[in-house]
């Protein structure tokens, strides 16, 4: 839009008071039309359960209401078929579709916006908007939580080192590892559903902020939009921003947890440790080092998380300082949402893909396994049965691990004559708690790593998911 064009007071929907007109600058650092838009289906929705529940209570007639329904549909036609025309200077998506209907049926038209404020239409819309949309993110991160589990599957009693401070720990199975991602992301989608469930209220009827007196029927029109309940206190609703807080939240959780994910992906990729080969089709190379294979997708949602967890300390320190009711800082909402969602839910979705197309390099796995005197916890646990003192237990441990560095072996390796100068109590049966398999399997605790648990936790995680 021109620098020098300039809106005339009889342009805005609002301009009646007004005896100059918008500055064209103030008409661009306001508008919000080339983003909110995409509220268009929203907004048509609320506004037609509006104009029903107008007709209803006699506010307007049922011909005006069924004029009002049609123009709203012709509308939204309109810009799924990309020909509508958006114009800047009316500012947001509300005001352009109200206008649109305005001039496409008339006198009738003016009539919609009867009983409300752009203040209660804008939280309406953006209310149904992420109803949506955090269904879809819970379908993305069930598709994620279903590549896990096939991957448990497929790689079902294999044996990796399990880290502690990035430092080798306990054997664990892979499977066991891979699915303490499908338990973070169900906490994940728990959360979404217990956002999405609080965001489901009806704020529409509250007006600007104090209500309205003409005789609307709120419950209607929450019955007509699906929402179990109205908003309670018209000054709260008006200037409420908690939903989209914490729908951000959410998300940027999920986020972090994909970001772990990759940092596991990046590292495991690397000649270090050599544990995962990544198809190529989900790589790239060096545009000056033939030899390189990088593994950009996981590095990019790495990066990206932090423009996840931004959109929410943007909208967090928007609201912090705002007064009772509404401000026009919420404008600064939609953006930080809007990123933020189509952030992760293309992370979510590549990060399916990405783990259908990679494979574990079990044998690499194994032989990590071996070194670090990963089964010491075990040997303090064999003493624990004998009924030695656990701390006295994991003193006698520590100076056996301290000879073994000495010559330079492993716990499997030292003969069991050294290991009774230590403590009488060990006997030649300690042999079985050194391996790793036998460290692996003795952690029968619930929600431990033996084999019998790992498989009862994918058997339970593949019914819950329903994989056959």
């Amino acid at each position: 839009m021109s620098d020098t064009v300039q809106s005339t007071p009889s342009t805005k929907l609002w301009g009646g008071r007004f005896s100059e007109s918008t500055q064209a600058s103030v008409e661009q650092y306001t508008a919000s039309v080339h983003y909110d838009w995409r509220l268009y289906r929203h907004d048509i929705q609320g506004s037609m359960a509006h104009a029903k529940m107008l007709a209803r209570q006699k506010m307007i007639t049922d011909q005006e209401r069924d004029e009002i329904l049609r123009g709203l549909e012709a509308i939204g036609s309109a810009i799924e078929q990309g020909s509508f025309d958006f114009r800047p200077e009316l500012e947001d998506i509300h005001m352009n579709i109200e206008k649109a209907l305005i001039d496409l049926i008339g006198p009738a038209g003016e009539k919609l916006h009867t009983a409300r404020s752009r203040n209660d239409q804008v939280s309406l819309d953006l209310r149904l908007y992420l109803r949506e949309e955090g269904g879809k993110l819970i379908d993305l991160a069930t598709r994620v939580q279903k590549m896990f589990a096939g991957l448990a599957r497929k790689y079902l009693g294999a044996v990796m080192p399990g880290y502690t401070h990035l430092q080798r720990a306990q054997p664990v199975l892979l499977s066991h590892h891979l699915l303490a991602y499908v338990e973070m992301f169900q906490r994940d989608k728990g959360r979404m559903a217990d956002c999405v469930k609080r965001l489901n209220v009806m704020p529409l009827g509250v007006a600007a902020l104090a209500g309205t007196g003409l005789p609307v029927d709120r419950d209607f029109v929450a019955r007509e939009l699906g929402f179990p309940e109205v908003s309670a206190n018209s000054m709260d609703t008006s200037g409420d921003r908690d939903f989209a807080m914490e729908f951000l939240f959410c998300c940027t959780v999920m986020q972090i947890h994909l970001s772990r994910l990759a940092e596991e992906l990046v590292l495991w990729s690397s000649k270090e440790f050599d544990f995962v080969e990544i198809s190529d089709r989900y790589c790239t190379g060096s545009s000056i080092m033939p030899q390189k294979k990088n593994p950009d997708i996981p590095e990019l949602i790495r990066g990206k998380t932090g423009r996840v967890a931004g959109s929410l300390v943007a909208l967090l320190m928007t609201v912090k300082g705002l007064p009772m009711t509404y401000n026009r800082d919420l404008q600064e909402d939609k953006e930080q949402v809007f990123d933020a969602l189509d952030t992760v839910k293309s992370s979510l979705s590549i990060t399916a893909e990405l783990l259908e197309n990679l494979s574990f390099r079990t044998e690499n796995l194994r032989e990590a396994t071996r070194g670090g005197f990963m089964t010491a916890t075990d040997l303090a646990d064999y003493l624990v049965r004998k009924k030695m003192p656990f701390r006295q237990a994991h003193g006698v441990v520590g100076r056996i691990v301290a000879l073994c560095q000495q010559r330079d072996i492993e716990l499997v390796e030292l003969p069991i004559e050294e290991y009774r100068k230590f403590s009488d109590l060990i006997a030649a049966d300690v042999m079985e708690c050194l391996s790793v398999e036998g460290s692996v399997n003795s952690r029968t605790s619930m929600g431990g790593t033996a084999g019998t648990r790992v498989e009862e936790a994918l058997e339970r995680i593949e019914k819950q998911l329903g994989i056959a």
